[in-house]
Parts: structure tokens; C-alpha cells; sequence
């Protein structure tokens, strides 16, 4: 599905967003949110299926999100949320 609107919502994490992040031992990282066929980790695509895109759907700038990951719980902060548009 092409997703042709951003959501009304921008500082809300979606499909599609580019989203800026700093975990616990304040490294920061931006990540965009796509579909899993278009993932680059180089470039920071990640899939939307992905455990660290599904626990950041729905969440907002300033949220604190715990992130299960095969190596173990993470805590990522939100820094800011962005879409193409923006």
C-alpha cells in the first residue's frame, strides 16, 4: 500500500516516519520506518515488522519506549518524528 498522506499526527510514529532516537548510554540514531521490502540498514530503513519499529508505532515525541531485542530491553527516547513532507 502507498501511503500518500502524511498522518495527521506528525509527531506520532507511523508508517513511513523518519524517526530520531537516543538510548540509555545516550547514543542517538535515526531510523526510517518501511515496508520489509524495502528495508536498508545502511541507509536506516528498518521494516516495519521489525521488533524495534512495532514498539515505536503509535508512540510520540518524548515518549521513553522499551524495545525487547534478541540481545536483550533497551530503552529508546524519542527525539523527534518526521515524515518525506516535513
Amino acid at each position: 500500500v502507498v501511503v500518500e498522506h502524511p498522518p495527521e499526527d506528525r509527531k506520532r510514529v507511523f508508517f513511513g516516519a523518519w524517526v530520531s532516537l537516543e538510548d540509555e548510554d545516550g547514543e542517538q540514531a535515526v531510523y526510517r520506518l518501511v515496508g520489509p521490502d524495502e528495508i536498508d540498514p545502511a541507509r536506516g530503513w528498518i521494516s516495519i515488522d521489525s521488533p524495534l519499529a512495532r514498539a515505536l508505532l503509535k508512540h510520540r515525541v518524548g515518549d521513553d519506549v522499551l524495545v525487547r531485542l534478541p540481545a536483550g530491553e533497551k530503552v529508546y527516547h524519542i527525539l523527534e518524528v518526521r515524515y518525506a513532507q516535513d
